[in-house]
């Protein structure tokens, strides 16, 4: 029994041996192979001397600090008590020049009086500002708010189309008059066609009366930018209105007041202006 039991052990040795050395080589295998399936997109991180970084520049800062400036001097509003100059250059609210101040002097002012503190040149050495009150604030701001409005728009003139038959009845082109006395206000030009009437031989001075009809709704407002003109080959008629410029119309207000003051013209009843068809 001993003899065969020592027979055993090293077959019962080298199968123990032989199961380890699989199991380790199954494991081996199956951790390379779900390392060679993981996504290469993860990348080693960069060095700290490869980072890009912003570019410190002083041309941008600069240009950032002057439109800064040019909207803190165009803004009109009360800055209390935030006087960032040491000194600067006072005036009253009639207008009044105190010289040159200390900004604590300034706000003692400001308390004293129950008045409101607006630059009024910040660009000048020392900036220049100035004691308000509050409806004299307000004021301003309209006053700047309405010269913005007057001031012109820089642009291309925008331009409207209307077409319209001439057998058109007199309501209808009323209301299209109408409309285009609406355009021509708000500055636009207007291209109008009239298209003549089918199976009828109209001439042309019946379609030009009717741009002089539209025209003489709007006396002092509007003309011709382009005379009416055959289009389409001969089947319509188109012209331009535009607004009158600020010459135009000082030139038509001035012979208004002539025709007005001339008994001549008033017993003719010739009261408009050539103005409008030039």
């Amino acid at each position: 029994m001993a003899a065969v039991f020592l027979k055993k052990l090293p077959l019962r040795t080298i199968t123990t041996e032989n199961s380890c050395l699989r199991r380790c080589l199954g494991r081996y295998i199956m951790q390379t192979t779900a390392l060679a399936q993981l996504p290469r997109t993860a990348s080693a991180p960069r060095p700290a001397y490869l980072i890009h970084a912003k570019a410190f520049s002083a041309v941008e800062n600069t240009q950032a600090e002057r439109k800064k400036k040019e909207k803190n001097e165009t803004d009109f509003s009360n800055i209390g008590r935030k006087i960032s100059e040491r000194i600067i250059h006072l005036f009253d609210e009639q207008g009044n020049d105190l010289g040159n101040m200390h900004r604590a002097e300034v706000i003692r002012l400001m308390d004293e009086r129950d008045l409101r503190l607006v630059k009024r040149k910040p660009s000048a050495e020392p900036p220049e500002y100035q004691l308000m009150t509050g409806p004299q604030i307000h004021e301003e701001r309209m006053r700047l708010r309405e010269r913005e409005k007057a001031r012109p728009k820089t642009g291309p003139t925008l331009t409207k189309e209307l077409t319209f038959s001439s057998n058109i009845g007199q309501h209808d082109l009323d209301t299209k008059s109408k409309q285009i006395q609406q355009w021509i206000e708000k500055k636009y030009k207007v291209q109008v066609t009239v298209k003549k009437a089918k199976n009828t031989e109209e001439p042309e001075s019946k379609i030009e009366e009717i741009f002089n009809q539209i025209l003489q709704t709007m006396p002092g407002i509007a003309t011709f930018s382009s005379r009416p003109q055959p289009v389409k080959g001969g089947k319509a008629v188109m012209c331009v209105l535009r607004h009158l410029s600020k010459k135009e119309e000082t030139a038509y207000r001035e012979t208004q007041q002539a025709q007005e003051g001339d008994p001549l013209n008033k017993k003719n009843g010739n009261t408009e202006s050539d103005v409008l068809h030039q």
